[in-house]
């Protein structure tokens, strides 16, 4: 979803870089095979996710959500030469869809993918992040934050995706809507946490940048 005017948002994008030729066939693919499609980064997203990489220039990347592998090959693009990317994902059923993009890249040597639930294979990994990227389900945001907040070096960002959630979290909430309600408690966190500094930007459904102190 954006937020901007149709011509404004063309005139954006027009005026973007172009995705690399592997995640244009990637995306497409995902668009003609996969179920809900429209999650993917796309190619706006995508380069904003590769430019702030590459300004960041992270050793260790943590992305929470791999869907098709998209985002995380945008993310290993300004990944150090002797860098490695942990991507984790539930859906197992796509995990052999991501990983023949992955292999096709740059980077496949330096991308290790996990298949499970988050919360329980964070704790497994023994490394300290530089760039962390949440974009999975919505109602485990905060309990993602709490699980790496401490495996992360100073000066490292964590990038928070759909934190927006196509406008939801300024409108009456609903009790029973589980993900607005932990997302407008995830955003107030980011916000007040003494331990980031944080900017929301109204980027598609809304992207978080936290630097950690």
């Amino acid at each position: 979803m954006s937020f901007l005017p149709e011509a404004i948002d063309e005139y954006v994008v027009k005026h973007s870089q172009n995705e690399p030729e592997l995640l244009q066939q990637l995306s497409k693919e995902t668009w003609q095979k996969v179920l809900n499609p429209r999650m993917l980064s796309g190619s706006f997203q995508g380069r904003i996710l590769s430019m702030l990489s590459k300004l960041i220039n992270p050793k260790n990347i943590l992305e929470i959500g791999t869907y098709t592998g998209y985002s995380a090959l945008c993310l290993a693009e300004g990944m150090q030469k002797e860098g490695s990317i942990f991507t984790i994902d539930k859906n197992e059923e796509l995990e052999n869809f991501a990983k023949k993009y992955f292999n096709k890249s740059d980077y496949k040597s330096q991308i290790k993918q996990f298949i499970g639930n988050a919360i329980d294979i964070i704790p497994t990994i023994n490394e300290k992040f530089d760039l962390v990227f949440i974009d999975a389900d919505k109602s485990n945001y905060v309990n993602y934050f709490n699980l790496i907040i401490d495996k992360m070096n100073s000066g490292g960002v964590i990038l928070s995706d759909n934190v927006l959630w196509s406008g939801k979290v300024i409108e009456k909430l609903n009790p029973k809507d589980i993900d607005t309600k932990t997302l407008l408690e995830y955003n107030k966190l980011l916000n007040t946490d003494s331990r980031i500094e944080t900017v929301l930007l109204p980027i598609r459904d809304g992207l978080t940048i936290s630097r950690v102190k």
